[in-house]
C-alpha cells in the first residue's frame, strides 16, 4: 500500500544555499485550512482498486467491501435534505444507525490509503468532502471558531478524520460536541485510529468525564477492524544508519529545493510556530536535511515533532539526517507513556522518509 518515492535530482552545485526551516514563519489564513482539507499528496492517486489486501488477512478484503458500499450509499442528496431547507420545513428524522465507520488497526496496514480511497470514491464534489487529521480538525476549530466550523463542515457530505487521537479531556469534549452536531446535520463520518473507539481513553490520564465522552463518540461509528503488519517494514531493509554532518551538508547544497537545519535549533523553532502552520512550513521543499539529531528533551517538544513528521510524510519529503537514528529520538518513558502510539507512528514515518533520502548521498 506504499508509494515509491524518487529522490530529488542533484546538481553539482546548487543554484543557491539550502533553504532553512528555522528561517520560515508562515502565516496561514483560515480559508487555506479549509481548502486544504483533502487527502495529502501521498494519497492523491490511491483508490480501492490500488489497495492490495494481504491474502493472509481477510479483514483487509472485508474493509474494502464495506467501505465501497459505504461510499456508494453516500450518493444522492445530503442526508439532511436536498438543498437548504425552508425555515418551516420539518426536521428530518435522525439516522437509525451509525453515520460513520471507524477503521481500527495497527501502524502501516493501509488505513489512510483506505480512508483516502473512501474520500475519492464518494460521489460528491470535492468541496462537499473534507479530509484531515484529528490535529488539523482541532486547529480548524481554533482558526474558525466552533460555530463557524459547524456551519462550514455541516454542508459537507463526508468528513474523514485520520489518526483519531484524544490526548486531553478538552479536545475530547470539543470533538465529541462537534461530531454530534455534524451527525445531526447529516454529515457522514469516517475515521482511522490505532485503538477501538471505546478504548481510546486508556493510558491517557483518563477521568470519569473523559471516558463518558469517549463512549458518546463511539456510538457514531461502526468499528471496522483491519489486521496486518506494518507495510513500511514488510520486506524492506532496516532503517539506514545516519550519515555524517559533512555528507548531509554536501547533499543539501547539491539538491535543489532542500533545506538544511541543525536538529536542536529546529526543535526550538517549532515551539515558535503553531502546529497548524507546519504544513506551510514545508511548502515547496524537495528534501529535509538535518544535522546533529539528538534525543527529544521533553514531551511538549516530542508532540510538536510528531506533527512535523506527519506533514513531511503526507508530502513525501525525504529526510536525510546525521546524529542518532530515528528510533532513538524518544525516551523509554515516552515510548511507554500515554502518547506512545504517536511516537511509534513518528518513528515509523521518519524511518520511511530516511529510506527515501538515501539516494541524496553520493557514493
Amino acid at each position: 500500500m506504499s508509494s515509491s518515492t524518487t529522490a530529488p535530482a542533484q546538481s553539482p552545485i546548487a543554484d543557491a544555499s539550502p533553504l532553512s526551516l528555522c528561517a520560515r514563519e508562515p502565516l496561514v489564513p483560515a480559508d487555506r485550512l479549509v481548502a486544504e482539507m483533502v487527502p495529502p499528496p501521498r494519497f492523491d492517486s490511491v483508490r480501492f482498486e490500488t489497495y492490495i489486501p494481504d491474502p493472509d488477512q481477510p479483514s483487509q478484503t472485508e474493509a474494502v467491501r464495506v467501505l465501497s458500499d459505504f461510499a456508494a450509499g453516500l450518493g444522492g442528496a445530503h442526508a439532511s435534505g436536498a438543498g437548504k431547507r425552508r425555515w418551516f420545513a420539518k426536521k428530518p428524522a435522525a439516522p437509525t444507525g451509525p453515520r460513520g465507520v471507524y477503521l481500527d488497526g495497527g501502524y502501516g496496514v493501509g488505513k489512510t490509503h483506505l480512508l483516502a480511497s473512501l474520500w475519492h470514491a464518494t460521489p460528491a464534489a470535492p468541496e462537499q468532502k473534507a479530509f484531515g487529521t484529528f490535529v488539523e480538525l482541532t486547529n480548524l476549530v481554533g482558526a474558525l471558531g466552533f460555530q463557524q466550523t459547524v456551519r462550514t463542515l455541516g454542508e459537507h457530505r463526508l468528513l474523514c478524520i485520520d489518526e483519531f487521537e484524544l490526548d486531553d479531556p478538552g479536545d475530547t469534549v470539543l470533538v465529541s460536541t462537534l461530531l454530534g452536531k455534524l451527525v445531526d446535520a447529516g454529515v457522514a463520518l469516517a475515521a482511522t485510529s490505532n485503538t477501538l473507539p471505546g478504548k481510546l481513553g486508556e493510558g491517557r490520564f483518563a477521568s470519569a468525564d473523559f471516558l463518558r465522552e469517549i463512549q458518546g463518540l463511539s456510538a457514531h461509528f461502526r468499528p471496522l477492524r483491519i489486521d496486518g503488519e506494518d507495510y513500511r517494514h514488510r520486506g524492506l531493509p532496516e532503517a539506514p544508519a545516519p550519515f555524517s554532518d559533512e555528507q548531509v551538508t554536501k547533499a543539501a547544497y547539491a539538491t535543489q529545493g532542500a533545506s538544511l537545519d541543525d536538529f536542536p535549533h529546529l526543535l526550538d523553532h517549532l515551539a515558535r510556530v503553531h502546529p497548524s502552520r507546519y504544513g506551510a512550513l514545508t511548502d515547496d521543499l524537495k528534501a529535509v536535511c538535518l544535522t546533529d539529531v539528538q534525543p527529544v528533551p521533553d514531551q511538549s517538544t516530542a508532540l510538536r515533532l510528531v506533527v512535523l513528521a506527519d506533514r513531511l510524510y503526507d508530502r513525501e519529503i525525504p529526510v536525510l539526517a546525521s546524529g542518532l537514528p530515528f528510533d532513538q529520538l524518544f525516551s523509554e518513558e515516552m515510548l511507554n507513556g500515554g502518547y506512545r502510539k504517536k511516537y511509534f507512528r513518528a518513528i515509523s514515518r521518519l524511518t520511511a522518509l530516511a529510506r527515501d533520502a538515501k539516494g541524496l548521498v553520493r557514493a
